[in-house]
């Protein structure tokens, strides 16, 4: 990914773009904290995609690398679907998440698209474990006048050298 300088706000526009941008990630691991699966969909685009890229290749390329998870919007709904049923083992009874969103940083790519800059933490608590996902969202959202800001990209790099002791990501990051 191209490296681009991002300003620090110093307008009244830009301040209330950087507070928008923050209320939108706040609802977006609200809803993912709270297990409103189909609600969380409704934010990505038609063809909006999911993206984990491997531990080991965290600038990897979705076209030529291997990813841990890289869903179209069609396998994204597979994979929620999958998620809500009992018998999706690794998620039932589903485990209870909290994320922590910090750094938010945005940048107006003209036409009412977005780049999108944070980090997270991903903490997962399910049969007495606590496993921490730590990395950075690297997003592009579009603005829609109706729903406010949609994903077209929605790309969660770890920043886990293994996912150990954990093993698997079974929720969605």
């Amino acid at each position: 990914m191209e490296t681009q300088t991002v300003q620090r706000p110093t307008s009244a526009d830009s301040l209330a773009l950087h507070h928008e941008v923050e209320q939108f990630l706040y609802r977006e691991a609200d809803l993912l904290d709270t297990w409103r699966l189909p609600e969380w969909l409704e934010l990505f685009l038609p063809e909006g995609v999911y993206l984990v890229p491997a531990t080991d290749k965290p600038d990897g390329d979705p076209g030529r690398d291997l990813f841990m998870v890289q869903d179209d919007r069609f396998l994204l709904e597979q994979r929620l679907n999958s998620l809500m049923k009992r018998s999706a083992h690794a998620e039932y009874p589903h485990s209870r998440t909290r994320r922590m969103v910090t750094n938010v940083r945005a940048t107006d790519l003209g036409d009412g698209t977005l780049d999108i800059r944070a980090n997270f933490t991903v903490q997962r608590i399910r049969n007495g474990v606590l496993d921490t996902y730590v990395g950075h969202y690297e997003h592009v959202v579009v603005r829609d006048d109706d729903k406010g800001f949609l994903f077209r990209t929605r790309r969660c790099v770890l920043d886990l050298d293994a996912l150990r002791p954990h093993g698997k990501v079974s929720i969605i990051l």
